[in-house]
């Protein structure tokens, strides 16, 4: 046993030299002995979003109190997304994680990311009563081109990670949408209205569901997908993202 214990750390060695790993956030050299994508430095900046957040959103209020201005008293009931909730703040860590899945090819990241979630997903006791768990779906387009969907693969790693089911094929993206980066919050809104359909009704009817997304910023995508499981049969749907800009 000890025998091959050493013969394991020995391959581990000889692999990080030959094939030098660095920090997906800051570059430097990781230690043959890191598992992970970042190095102690960064990994300690992957920071949960607070202290105050608004109760809806979820988005981080500088200034205290208990909801944003888009969420504050009734303009709250006029979202199909009822809440939305991320392990991390959007960063330099957690961007680069993000971005490394999402365009540069490195899909493995999705379970140190899934599992990343898991871990922060208890802080969340009102996340509590979801029983499906859906991914934000790419468009048959991007899908293509970009092999994968990295929502999928969180949400895989993620609801394995909880031990609960997850299905990648009830909902859809029917229109290539444009991208949201220039758009202000009534932009991406109306961008995203009727860009998704559930094709799956039995699947989601009665169920309370968990979108997975990697970034949420404006809540637009969620909101989207949230009207589609909603208008399936859903009883209520709920969103999670690894990141929350």
């Amino acid at each position: 046993m000890q025998t091959r214990k050493i013969l394991g750390q020995s391959v581990q060695y000889l692999l990080h030299l030959l094939f030098p790993r660095t920090c997906f956030a800051c570059g430097c050299d990781l230690s043959a002995q890191e598992n992970g994508p970042l190095c102690p430095l960064c990994t300690h900046q992957l920071k949960k979003p607070g202290p105050y957040i608004c109760k809806r959103c979820g988005v981080v209020l500088k200034s205290g109190g208990a909801s944003c201005y888009a969420c504050r008293g009734s303009k709250a009931k006029k979202y199909t997304c009822k809440m939305i909730r991320s392990a991390f703040i959007f960063n330099t860590s957690s961007r680069a994680l993000v971005h490394g899945l999402k365009y540069k090819q490195a899909d493995y990241l999705a379970a140190f990311m899934g599992e990343s979630m898991f871990k922060q997903f208890a802080q969340y006791p009102e996340l509590a009563e979801v029983n499906l768990i859906v991914p934000v779906p790419l468009h048959p387009r991007k899908l293509r081109k970009r092999g994968y969907n990295q929502s999928e693969l969180l949400a895989r790693s993620f609801s394995l990670q909880l031990g609960l089911e997850s299905n990648a094929t009830c909902l859809v993206r029917t229109r290539d949408t444009a991208s949201q980066t220039k758009l202000n919050r009534q932009g991406r809104l109306a961008n995203m209205s009727g860009a998704f359909a559930c094709i799956a009704p039995g699947v989601v009817k009665g169920k309370t569901i968990l979108l997975i997304d990697d970034v949420a910023t404006t809540g637009a995508t969620l909101e989207g997908c949230a009207r589609a499981l909603r208008q399936a049969g859903a009883k209520k749907v709920l969103a999670y993202t690894f990141a929350r800009e």
